[in-house]
């Protein structure tokens, strides 16, 4: 059956809006459950742990499962695990039960990370043209509707927190339900990948996926740094309340998102190549911004600088990962990129505790310069399967 670009590309659309919904719900549950459940501080850690290492298996699993059996179950499969841990969410009795839901939903968000991503290079594949960019924009703006979502109802419903939450993930679930019957309908088959050349010898994953997996490490932390101490950098840096340094998180994942929405264009005009590594210079930019000033205006435009300049880079490489080597080779880089994204907070913790917040925010820009280099393994034009520098 011949793949359908047009209703893949529209799949795509929503697997990206719904799973930014999804995590962004999340993410903004985890305070309300810290309260309610009077979490410490190392048993919110195990929460984060046991996301990271269920998603972390399902990507490999689910890169696997779409090589051989091909996207759309691997899709479906893994929206089921999703909407059943918000619906969850709105119900458990106890920690236990929370941590079980969240190991639940990190398998769901595992899968359908590269389901979706896979998904997305398949329309690559058919019409030609980049739009990885544009659905990891529509992932972000999921993400922030998602993570505002439980303030938006206790505004609007005057309902306690806890209440306002059961409200949020019930109707994440539902809008799973709907996720699922409408993929069901839609959501077009992908040709299983060959596991075995000609000679009938098993074929491994080129060693330029694990060097794009490399690049996704950089991208990773520096994109984890910029979401998880913007805020708490600006506050300690520029002295001011909390709630206005939440500003540079907004200027970051403002910016971000508003490039990766335009991101295909800019590939069609320069390609992938010259675009992660301008991408890089200007998150390294904004960085050094950010770790030499005192201003807040000042540190205000370097972090948007950051997200400016971060938000190209995932994108691609995932792309290209998918391009070359399928789902196990895409598997390789959101991995990669995954535990970078969660690591790295911690790890910049180490070097705040050690040299201070204003130093430390030089560490990322290091990791950064080796995109420059990196990106050689890039196609210099939109979409090229042959242009992958030879390696592999």
């Amino acid at each position: 059956m011949e793949f359908d670009a047009h209703r893949g590309w529209w799949t795509a659309v929503v697997l990206f809006g719904y799973n930014g919904i999804a995590i962004g719900s999340y993410a903004g549950a985890l305070a309300t459950f810290h309260a309610h459940f009077g979490l410490e501080p190392l048993r919110v850690s195990v929460l984060f742990i046991a996301a990271g290492i269920a998603a972390i298996t399902a990507m490999q699993v689910g890169g696997r499962l779409a090589d051989r059996y091909g996207v759309r179950q691997v899709a479906l499969l893994s929206v089921i695990p999703q909407l059943g841990a918000a619906l969850a969410f709105a119900f458990v009795p106890s920690y236990a039960w929370l941590l079980a839901a969240v190991f639940c939903f990190g398998v769901g968000n595992g899968g359908l990370d590269v389901a979706m991503n896979l998904l997305g290079v398949e329309v690559e594949k058919q019409k030609s043209s980049p739009v990885l960019s544009f659905l990891h924009g529509v992932w972000a703006l999921g993400n922030t509707f998602g993570a505002g979502s439980l303030f938006i109802v206790a505004a609007i419903s005057g309902l306690s927190p806890y209440a306002s939450l059961q409200v949020v993930q019930v109707s994440v679930a539902a809008l799973g339900v709907g996720v699922l019957m409408l993929g069901y309908r839609i959501i077009p088959q992908t040709q299983p990948r060959q596991s075995r050349d000609a000679t009938g010898k098993k074929l491994r994953i080129p060693a330029a996926a694990y060097l794009l997996g490399l690049m996704a490490i950089a991208a990773g932390i520096g994109e984890g740094t910029g979401m998880d101490w913007s805020g708490i950098h600006v506050a300690t840096v520029a002295q001011i309340d909390p709630s206005q340094a939440a500003l540079a998180v907004a200027a970051y994942g403002g910016t971000m998102t508003v490039i990766r929405l335009v991101g295909d264009l800019l590939v069609l005009a320069i390609g992938r190549r010259l675009l992660v590594r301008l991408g890089a210079a200007c998150a390294i930019c904004g960085y050094v911004i950010v770790a030499t000033s005192g201003d807040f205006l000042v540190l205000l435009a370097g972090w948007a600088l950051v997200g400016l300049g971060m938000g190209v880079v995932a994108p691609q490489v995932y792309a290209i990962a998918g391009h070359l080597a399928g789902g196990k080779g895409l598997a390789v880089a959101v991995t990669f990129g995954y535990a970078a994204m969660l690591t790295g907070p911690a790890i910049m913790g180490g070097f705040i505790t050690a040299v201070g917040i204003q130093p430390a925010m030089f560490f990322p820009p290091v990791l950064l310069l080796s995109l420059l280099v990196l990106a050689r393994l890039l196609p210099s034009r939109a979409v090229d399967d042959n242009q992958l520098s030879g390696i592999g």
